[in-house]
């Protein structure tokens, strides 16, 4: 073997590989250093992440979802349009806009990705969507860099398949909306980046579960003055008269000189608690949600819980409000419809604050002429003003002029009498 063959072994040799098959993040699963298995169904056994999962699901599920049309440089909500009914009622038969939101922003925040059929008719128009699970789906590129999803079914999860095995969907077939990732293209699960955080608050919970079937008692040492011929018996004797939070402050009876001496810490001196509520702040912090929402008041006031909330619609839940929008907008527009309809998620109504404050802003945007009483109630959800009653007037306060008019009657005299 010549030294161009060793050369060439030793490229082939050292070449990386790599282990990475579509969107399945495997090697980021698995135990984690406090000996938890964490995944995405053990994380949901955690009141923090699935307080913080709610949470978000529920508010993007709950936003008015409309589909708008370009009218010059307004726009008008189109309820004629085939996708207006699958977005705002029903994506399929089996469900409702809110249940199909929440049920693909679920698996975005566990997983990182959200998968869903496209149903289209002859014309390529959208007739239904069917979620399907992001743990069975891999995204691969075919020999001509087109994506290609491949879905492995089997269970009756999704009814527009038939039989078991692998189906494989095209780009045009699958709407996807991609968390946060490396390539931009597939995202990566937040549970699998995160489950050492996870798993502490996993190892939290069952320590403190088996400290109460404990009798909420540390272990201890039962000593004898003399030889036990079947220390076995006595320690199982004991376990089954006190240990458990049933036999929690029974009066112990000791024979034959033997002391009961108490081993290891109580929960307090060993900051249990201080641990189990920094794992909830951890986890709120993962997901960007402020503490006062999944039930840490510590910090939190009547003067800063609504600028909290504010600041949880600006920068936790619009930034994927804007993801939803622009993957829909994408997914499910026909190419000629891109340039005169959008989708939106309104989050308006989130950002309103309290009644004073929001009657105190309609005052000044109706004094200052930039918005009329039927823009106002159409806000408020409320019916319009007829036209011939002045509800689409525009008004603005008698004193303010322009400018360039300031003083224009300074060189006039007085009017002669």
């Amino acid at each position: 073997m010549g030294l161009r063959d060793l050369f060439g072994l030793a490229k082939a040799r050292d070449k990386p590989m790599d282990y990475r098959v579509g969107s399945q993040y495997s090697f980021l699963f698995g135990p984690t250093t406090s000996g938890r298995t964490v995944n995405e169904y053990t994380a949901m056994q955690t009141t923090a992440v699935y307080s913080c999962v709610r949470i978000l699901s529920e508010a993007v599920a709950s936003l008015p979802l409309h589909l708008y049309r370009y009218a010059g440089r307004s726009k008008e909500r189109v309820y004629d349009h085939p996708l207006y009914h699958i977005l705002h009622d029903e994506p399929n038969p089996e469900m409702t806009s809110f249940i199909f939101r929440e049920t693909m922003m679920t698996h975005l925040l566990l997983w990182g990705n959200a998968y869903a059929q496209i149903i289209r008719d002859g014309a390529g128009r959208v007739v239904g969507l069917y979620p399907l699970l992001p743990n069975k789906m891999r995204v691969d590129r075919d020999r001509n860099g087109q994506l290609v999803y491949t879905y492995t079914r089997d269970s009756d999860d999704n009814p527009n398949f038939t039989g078991y095995g692998q189906v494989t969907l095209g780009r045009e077939d699958v709407l996807h909306i991609p968390g946060l990732g490396f390539d931009g293209l597939v995202g990566y699960s937040p549970i699998a980046m995160m489950k050492n955080a996870v798993g502490i608050t996993l190892a939290c919970e069952e320590y403190g579960a088996s400290f109460f079937a404990n009798g909420a008692t540390p272990g201890g040492v039962l000593e004898h003055p003399g030889i036990l011929k079947d220390p076995k018996k006595v320690r199982d004797s004991w376990n089954e008269v006190y240990r458990g939070s049933g036999n929690a402050h029974k009066v112990a009876v000791l024979e034959e000189g033997m002391k009961y001496q108490q081993v290891g810490l109580p929960p307090e001196d060993s900051q249990f608690l201080e641990t189990r509520k920094f794992q909830l702040d951890e986890i709120a912090r993962l997901y960007r949600i402020p503490p006062h929402m999944v039930g840490d008041l510590d910090k939190s006031s009547f003067s800063n819980i609504e600028q909290q909330s504010l600041e949880f619609v600006k920068y936790t839940l619009d930034p994927w409000v804007i993801r939803w929008e622009q993957s829909l907008q994408r997914a499910l527009l026909l190419p000629g419809e891109k340039t005169a309809y959008f989708i939106k998620l309104n989050v308006d109504g989130l950002l309103r604050g309290d009644y004073a404050s929001r009657m105190a802003g309609y005052a000044t945007a109706r004094q200052n002429g930039w918005m009329s009483a039927n823009d106002i109630r159409e806000m408020e959800d409320m019916n319009p003003i007829p036209d011939e009653e002045g509800g689409n007037l525009y008004l603005i306060n008698g004193n303010m002029t322009k400018l360039k008019d300031a003083g224009i009657f300074a060189g006039k005299g007085l009017p002669e009498e």
